[in-house]
């Protein structure tokens, strides 16, 4: 933004001045994502950035924007930094694991969300997150314990219940995951009618070499912390 000139990324602007500076991006900001102008809402971000590297949210918004225009590399590296300087952020370690695992970076999508639920222990999609995690890496029964932590965070949502179901089945634990189903269907049917099919047709991991389950639900979008 002209008006700033070099104050814009200089460390002389005093704090009211950055403030300023600040709120008036975050304004501008704002009214591009109105409008539907991510693009733009992304570079004055990046100024708000450059203003105070250590601005976590505006940080967290680069990297959510960055993911949503199809950068996840791009993404990750400013989650990455993100971490570095605010290390007990939860969501943004979150982040970082829902946007690694994307890219089949399992090992380290793990750390990312164990390092969540452990600065977060309320933080239901990071349960979700390892849950999946430890599904497509073959733990299942501690697969079992990280969805059960989702669904007693979140008892509505049908995406850990759909989960929590299929790995039971994998396990061969027949009459949980019927359990699961019946649950499941007492308040989203349309979910437990797919997990009823899947539990159906789909072979258990405990009689055959099965690959990992079906996922019936997009991953779960990330989190902007503006």
């Amino acid at each position: 933004m002209r008006a700033l000139g070099r104050g814009a990324g200089s460390g002389a602007m005093n704090p009211m001045s950055r403030w300023l500076a600040r709120r008036w991006l975050n304004t501008q900001a704002d009214v591009a994502l109105l409008f539907g102008l991510k693009r733009r809402a992304l570079e004055l971000h990046r100024q708000m950035v450059r203003l105070d590297p250590r601005d976590a949210v505006a940080r967290s918004t680069v990297g959510n924007l960055r993911a949503q225009l199809g950068d996840a590399d791009g993404a990750i590296a400013e989650f990455r930094q993100l971490v570095d300087v605010d290390a007990r952020n939860a969501d943004a370690w979150f982040n970082l694991g829902f946007l690694l695992e994307g890219r089949d970076a399992l090992d380290e999508a793990e750390r990312a969300f164990r390092r969540a639920v452990e600065l977060n222990p309320s933080l239901d999609r990071a349960w979700y997150g390892l849950g999946l995690v430890l599904i497509r890496t073959d733990r299942l029964r501690e697969a079992v314990e990280a969805l059960k932590r989702n669904t007693k965070l979140q008892p509505f949502s049908p995406y850990g219940w759909y989960q929590l179901g299929m790995t039971y089945h994998h396990l061969g634990s027949r009459d949980d995951a019927w359990r699961t189903f019946e649950h499941l269907k007492s308040f989203e049917p349309r979910y437990a009618d797919t997990l009823k099919r899947d539990l159906e047709t789909t072979p258990s991991r405990a009689n055959s070499a099965a690959s990992t389950s079906t996922q019936i639900t997009p991953r779960e979008a990330i989190e902007s912390t503006t």
